[in-house]
């Protein structure tokens, strides 16, 4: 387990009142973890822009399976991208849309470009990258 280290923070009271609404809303224990978690998402935040890292993340897509040829162009999108993708998750949302998640780790810029080309699908109604990390350096 990590040292824990603690330092003051000043912030005007109108931020602070904003700040600790914001912790009961997430319900956060105090203030400590919500600092931690904010930390956190911007590093993840700043490390997605550096488009050559490697990172993990996942592709999320709903899409209308009873569009002619869309399985196929999924599938073969997939395996043109087998070298990043760890894992997918095809999920039956009602008798027309499906949701598959596909867990990702590789080049940032990897990723956008698989997305993009599944988010361009006839028949793919919704489709979003998750960004997470790789920890590294966290």
């Amino acid at each position: 387990m990590e040292v824990i280290k603690r330092f003051g923070v000043s912030i005007e009271e109108n931020l602070l009142l904003k700040f600790d609404e914001f912790i009961r809303n997430k319900n956060y224990k105090n203030r400590s973890e919500a600092i931690r978690d904010l930390i956190r998402e911007k590093f993840v935040s700043d490390e997605w822009e550096e488009s050559d890292k490697n990172a993990a993340g996942a592709v999320i897509m709903v899409y209308d399976h009873h569009t002619r040829e869309l399985m196929d162009k999924i599938i073969n999108i997939q395996h043109d991208y087998e070298n990043i993708i760890i894992s997918s998750q095809h999920i039956h949302m009602d008798h027309h849309n499906c949701m598959e998640i596909i867990i990702l780790k590789g080049r940032i810029k990897i990723m956008f470009e698989l997305q993009a080309k599944l988010k361009a699908i006839k028949g793919v109604k919704h489709s979003i990258l998750a960004k997470s990390t790789l920890a590294e350096n966290m």
